[in-house]
């Protein structure tokens, strides 16, 4: 039909199909075009929105369809931004964030009362709204920046918490000011405004992570599980329209609030980026790109003119800020650099406060022309702010960090650590596959050469049904890592023995660490003890970790990790540790550390070099630890760094443990760790006593835990 149609065709186009499909040939086009000239593509996407939309060839209208996914790619930004952020990072650097929000909305907010009040000749009010519009900021560049693995920088974590700040200020701004306006500005207004706030932050922050835990709990499907996260983002958003605040503020806070509930490693995780990076993000760039009017190039000088004291400004205030920031802090040039580049962009907060305030109608001329609290002269002005400062935000925020991520990945060196890390998961029952896949998924490191890999073990290769089984739950173990973008291998073993069989594939795929995960009802069997002690712990040369999993890795909000003494003299401790780092680093949750005194300071002083939301707590007696597996409650795990026999931290207690869990804590998730007893070289052999050898142990550590 629409092609027997096609010579009658008018604009702008008004038939879904071809509206649909010509803005996903921009999404497509728009990088694979502008990566051969190294013209950012989320500039790309502004500028096809500019061309295609009501100021350019008008081939699309920007109606309620482009509004709603535009809208909803907005909200997704800010929903990411929250999602990402490292809560130990910012707890760590909140005091850091906050000095940037300073500088970044006052300076740009004292610039525009200079420029709105004494040189555009605005009256107070104009000027403070005025004003506000550049003290907000846009993450716009946030998902890019995140692809290069940078957001753990001090740069990236600081620009993020600012970003809030500011724009809830910035907001604020606007809720007061449209207040005053209608003349309602008094002690009822501030109350209200300020309970309602509070209320706002209390619900998603306290009453979200309990519905989410609940749900993630009860409901496995990840369809549902993903569409629950997009009722959050929404739900939070209305929240904050509610309270008084724009929305993009509501979608920043359900970020935070389910920040420990998606690990970054997760298959929910994979599916939330990859839908708003492929979908939603862009048409909201397209949409901004349709709010530009390249013909206000030449409707005058005043429009240029008031476009000039906006960008100076907003991006001069945000350059200052961004160097104040930099040189208080003692950051790095690129850092500073990038600070700017991501704060510099202009577009959220700053159209949403234009566009109330053209709105807003004070009186009228003798010739019945309206006089708006914003005039057409500015609402002009931000729609060419919006595209200098996402150009500006786009070249700058990049560029920097590139050069980061470069300069992180030559100071990452392999050191004393295994140059690769190549974990087996084994596999021989279905209702584990999907947690033992997500355990190994958190234990993994981003490094290219880390692999995983899944066996099963068939004792007779002319048993039909065994042979099935074990390839159904090898595919679904590749489908499980598949989810979440990461490649597992899949390895079938014929041997009349499992031990033998595993022991094998050890040696021939040079796995670094083996996963057994326990079934709930059987737990520490007599012949899976059995198999420990005398098959599975003689492989010397690999971490052996033994997982049980009471409930969904993404719902534990606390980790006990409980350290033997003497356990840092053990060949594989940094290897196990790294992997305990890991899963805290990857899922959000807290992590409690039991240790010794000499132990505590070790890992006070690596804690000083890699950043982990953690508590240690000294262990006076290793007969302790029954007491805090006992002490673990629901939504918390339990982690125990174990030792072998004839180890220097080897214990008669520590026989009793797997007893005493699998007596006490059936119902509870726990992880027993068995660092490797001879690396065979790979790891030089040293007494972390000696303080001057712990130091450059200490030192690659940290950079390997970044």
């Amino acid at each position: 039909m629409i092609l027997l149609s096609i010579g009658h065709l008018t604009l702008p186009i008004d038939d879904p199909l071809l509206k649909f499909l010509l803005e996903l040939i921009i999404i497509l086009g728009a990088p694979l075009l502008l990566n051969k000239i190294k013209v950012p593509h989320l500039l790309g996407l502004i500028i096809a929105g500019a061309l295609v939309g009501p100021n350019g060839f008008h081939l699309l209208s920007r109606d309620s369809s482009v509004v709603v996914t535009g809208t909803t790619g907005l909200l997704y930004i800010m929903f990411l931004a929250g999602l990402e952020i490292d809560m130990g990072d910012f707890k760590k650097n909140k005091w850091k964030s906050l000095l940037f929000s300073a500088f970044t909305f006052i300076i740009p907010f004292g610039l525009g009362i200079i420029g709105g009040y004494y040189i555009l000749g605005f009256n107070m009010l104009t000027t403070v709204l005025f004003s506000s519009l550049f003290s907000s900021q846009t993450l716009i560049v946030y998902p890019y920046i995140s692809k290069m693995g940078i957001t753990k920088n001090i740069a990236v974590n600081i620009t993020l918490g600012g970003t809030m700040v500011t724009d809830v200020l910035s907001l604020l701004v606007l809720a007061v000011v449209v207040g005053m306006t209608q003349g309602d500005v008094g002690a009822g207004f501030w109350a209200q405004l300020s309970i309602s706030m509070v209320a706002f932050v209390l619900v998603v922050l306290l009453v979200f992570p309990i519905i989410a835990r609940w749900f993630f709990k009860r409901v496995e499907d990840k369809i549902s599980q993903y569409i629950f996260v997009l009722v959050m983002i929404y739900l939070a958003a209305l929240l904050a329209e509610v309270a008084g605040v724009e929305a993009i503020i509501g979608a920043f806070f359900a970020g935070l609030a389910l920040n420990q509930l998606i690990p970054r490693t997760s298959t929910l995780m994979n599916r939330v980026e990859f839908v708003g990076n492929a979908i939603f993000i862009p048409f909201f760039l397209i949409s901004v790109g349709m709010l530009i009017d390249f013909k206000v190039f030449f409707r005058g000088w005043e429009t240029l003119g008031v476009a000039a004291v906006m960008m100076i400004a907003s991006i001069g205030g945000k350059y200052l800020a961004a160097m104040a920031t930099r040189r208080t802090l003692r950051l790095t040039r690129d850092e500073g650099i990038l600070i700017f580049g991501m704060s510099t962009a202009s577009a959220a907060a700053t159209l949403a406060s234009v566009m109330v305030g053209y709105n807003i109608i004070l009186s009228e001329t003798a010739t019945g022309e309206p006089v708006r609290l914003l005039n057409e002269h500015v609402l002009n002005g931000s729609i060419l702010l919006i595209l200098v400062s996402c150009t500006i935000s786009s070249f700058v925020s990049l560029s920097s960090a590139r050069r980061i991520a470069e300069a992180d990945n030559e100071d990452t060196v392999s050191g004393n650590s295994r140059e690769q890390d190549h974990i087996l998961l084994a596999v021989n029952h279905g209702e584990t596959v999907e947690k033992l896949v997500n355990l190994g998924l958190l234990i993994r490191g981003k490094s290219a050469g880390n692999r995983l890999f899944a066996i099963s073990v068939i004792d007779d290769d002319k048993n039909e049904s065994a042979i099935k089984n074990s390839e159904k739950i090898l595919h679904e173990a590749v489908e499980t890592a598949a989810a979440a973008d990461v490649e597992l291998v899949p390895l079938t073993r014929y041997d009349p023995d499992v031990v033998s069989g595993i022991g094998n594939v050890i040696k021939e795929q040079k796995i670094t660490d083996v996963v057994f995960v326990l079934q709930d009802e059987k737990g520490f069997s007599p012949s899976f003890v059995y198999n420990l002690h005398n098959g599975y712990l003689h492989n010397d040369h690999v971490n052996v970790l033994i997982y049980h999993a009471a409930q969904p890795v993404s719902t534990i909000k606390r980790y006990a990790v409980l350290i033997p003494a003497r356990a840092e003299m053990e060949p594989g401790f940094f290897h196990a540790l790294l992997r305990v780092w890991n899963i805290g680093r990857n899922s959000g949750a807290k992590m409690v550390f039991y240790v010794s005194a000499e132990t505590r300071k070790i890992l006070e002083r690596i804690l000083s070099k890699a950043s982990l939301e953690a508590e240690i707590r000294e262990l006076q007696h290793w007969r302790e630890a029954e007491g805090i597996a006992s002490g673990v409650k629901e939504d918390e795990a339990f982690v125990a760094l174990m030792a072998r026999q004839g180890s220097p931290s080897y214990t008669r207690e520590m026989r009793r443990l797997p007893d005493f869990l699998n007596g006490r804590l059936k119902d509870r998730t726990y992880l027993l760790i068995f660092p490797f007893a001879d690396d065979e070289g790979l790891v030089e052999k040293r007494s972390v006593s000696n303080h001057r050898d712990f130091m450059e142990i200490g030192n690659v550590i940290g950079r390997v835990f970044k």
